[in-house]
């Protein structure tokens, strides 16, 4: 009877990864498109990734129900407990990321056929891909349970502040010496913002990794380098 019971947590627990799995994937689809679709000004993959941010919450409820049941069902103990608990804060990570990249999706809709500016939107890409990157290796951690891993991510999350910072002065800059860019810059910024903090929540993640091997959290002050919520935006002349 108990080595039925270990086998039914057992098999609950992989249901539980496997959508955590899931919902990784489609954000990693969502940043990737939103990117794209700001890219080449495509309002038509923009639509595509607002609407595929409803697969992300479906999967995040499935996630917070089965964890409820399976509590009910098998009353686990601190090791165990942890894992059910570590799924859930992943799910709610990986639902802000899906938001995130509804967001930036949202302001391609915004900016219309409006002219893309260049090296804005490289910069954007290269951000992009840095929190790509950084998410699939914390995912990868948290399937492996590869504690290293998750810290190496943790540590990282300076670069993606790095070149958000770079980003903001270098639009500030646009804005500036030509007022008619301060709406299109203006949008650009809350791109780079969105993408930021998908990095900030790829660092929750490995935190939350942490907390599943280690059972206590992660004590150490994030490495975090982002100024631009401190500075203020040029007001239209």
């Amino acid at each position: 009877m108990e080595e039925h019971l270990t086998r039914a947590f057992d098999a609950d627990l992989q249901e539980l990864a496997l959508k955590v799995a899931e919902m990784g994937r489609i954000d990693e689809k969502q940043i990737t498109d939103a990117i794209e679709a700001l890219a080449r000004s495509d309002a038509t993959l923009a639509m595509q990734v607002v609407a595929a941010d409803d697969q992300v919450d479906a999967l995040q409820h499935e996630i917070e129900e089965k964890a409820i049941v399976t509590i009910a069902r098998r009353q686990p103990m601190a090791v165990d407990l942890r894992e059910i608990v570590g799924a859930l804060r992943i799910a709610n990570d990986l639902e802000r990321v899906g938001d995130l990249a509804e967001n930036v999706a949202k302001r391609v809709l915004l900016l219309g056929r409006e002219a893309p500016i260049n090296d804005a939107v490289f910069q954007l890409q290269r951000m992009a891909q840095l929190v790509l990157d950084q998410l699939r290796r914390v995912l990868d951690s948290y399937a492996r349970r590869d504690l290293a891993e998750a810290l190496i991510v943790w540590r990282r999350d300076e670069e993606v502040d790095g070149l958000n910072n770079s980003l903001f002065r270098e639009l500030l800059t646009y804005m500036m010496e030509d007022p008619h860019k301060i709406s299109s810059c203006t949008h650009l910024l809350f791109c780079a913002k969105s993408i930021e903090r998908m990095g900030d929540h790829a660092t929750n993640i490995a935190e939350s990794v942490y907390y599943v091997v280690e059972g206590q959290p992660l004590l150490k002050e994030r490495p975090k380098a982002d100024i631009t919520s401190k500075q203020t935006l040029p007001l239209p002349a």
